[in-house]
């Protein structure tokens, strides 16, 4: 059975591997984001680089980036990406800059939750794929930022996406919304010529202790979703069955940071990222009229990202949404 987590890419160009954890911490509610990724470009070499953000309770995010490095394929199943910076792997991620260090671990014994079928990322039959391999992780050790060391005892997750690259616009949540329960949402419009003006598509699973993951196919329920994306609030709401589920996603610019991508084809895009977001969710039953099933309302918890293509006006830095911050890059 294939390992979700192991890297995915054999050499070939045009290709797009990213692994990321986001968490938040139990007990001061500050959100760190690390994301690492390789780059493949159809033309030239291929490379890796990444970034840590970190996002205190009461103040405004700092985003550090690391690389590039020179990307060769990886087969040990201990390491995922290694560079001169940083390293992630199967249940530690570490690095050090001029400005930031980290050093963390996690352990997570659930199941991944495929935001699209296993069989999609197994075949690679999409544009891109996305899972989270290691969903309500607990996270230990530490974030050094500046001289102040910054010990880190969290819960959030680490996902795997592989592909050709980025969507043409796209939409994120993952929400521990409380013990028991993990909400993960992927909208997005493909960059495909002739589907850009379709209407986003959301892959949505809701996974609750002890039932299974709804909806059943997140890939033939994500036409009964509709996504409202805006800035800073979007949401997302569809009936599948006799469930209705309703999320509302707030990102207050100040406690974002707005950076950008690139795709292997070497088209740009936007992306303004918090770890400190707030959601409102609800889920229905329908019983002769829409009863609440259950509610959750988190606020600085939810870890949310819209991205876009740039165009006029687009922020093109990796920087608090609300203004400058301190940034090696």
């Amino acid at each position: 059975m294939m390992d979700p987590a192991a890297p995915r890419w054999r050499g070939q160009g045009g290709r797009l591997e990213v692994w990321y954890a986001t968490a938040t911490d139990r007990r001061t509610g500050d959100g760190i984001w690390i994301h690492h990724e390789r780059v493949a470009p159809t033309e030239g070499e291929p490379y890796s680089h990444g970034w840590i953000a970190h996002y205190p309770a009461g103040g405004a995010p700092e985003l550090t980036r690391f690389g590039p490095d020179r990307a060769t394929v990886v087969n040990a199943p201990s390491t995922w990406l290694v560079g001169s910076a940083a390293t992630s792997g199967p249940g530690r991620l570490c690095g050090r800059s001029e400005h930031v260090e980290w050093d963390l671990t996690y352990t997570s014994d659930a199941p991944p939750i495929w935001t699209l079928p296993r069989s999609m990322w197994e075949r690679e039959a999409l544009p891109s794929a996305h899972v989270v391999v290691a969903p309500g992780a607990t996270f230990a050790g530490f974030v050094r930022s500046g001289c102040l060391v910054l010990p880190f005892d969290g819960v959030g997750n680490v996902a795997h996406i592989y592909g050709h690259g980025n969507a043409q616009r796209w939409a994120w949540l993952h929400a521990d919304l409380d013990d028991d329960t993990i909400l993960e949402i992927v909208v997005a419009v493909s960059r495909r010529p002739g589907m850009r003006r379709i209407p986003p598509l959301s892959f949505v699973q809701l996974r609750r202790r002890g039932q299974p993951d709804w909806p059943a196919n997140p890939l033939l329920a994500a036409p009964l979703f509709r996504a409202r994306l805006g800035s800073p609030t979007w949401r997302v709401r569809g009936v599948v069955g006799a469930r209705r589920l309703t999320a509302t996603v707030t990102q207050p610019d100040h406690r974002c940071v707005t950076l950008d991508y690139t795709d292997p084809d070497g088209a740009g895009a936007v992306c303004t990222n918090s770890e400190t977001a707030d959601v409102h969710a609800v889920v229905e039953t329908f019983r002769g009229r829409w009863r609440v099933e259950q509610e959750w309302s988190l606020r600085g918890t939810a870890h949310a990202e819209l991205g876009t293509r740039p165009g006029p006006g687009s922020r093109r830095r990796g920087e608090p949404a609300g203004g400058e911050g301190r940034d090696d890059c």
